[in-house]
């Protein structure tokens, strides 16, 4: 049975100098990349930030009877 060899995605030297940087940078795992801090930070901090605005804005006008079905 012939082994059929497919070339590499990437090529050693491009992985190998990514393997290094990655490995120098001393942040947290999930803040490494490029993207990371939108997508671990600000994302999250914005859906929390919109839910505490709902939740205080909810409980503003319960206080205070606004929007009540008659």
């Amino acid at each position: 049975m012939a082994e059929i060899t497919e070339p590499p995605f990437r090529p050693r030297e491009k992985l190998l100098e990514k393997q290094k940087y990655f490995q120098s940078i001393h942040k947290h795992t999930y803040l490494k990349g490029r993207y990371d801090k939108i997508t671990s930070v600000a994302i999250p901090g914005a859906l929390a930030a919109t839910a505490l605005f709902l939740i205080g804005r909810g409980i503003y006008n319960m206080s205070h009877g606004i929007g009540k079905k008659e």
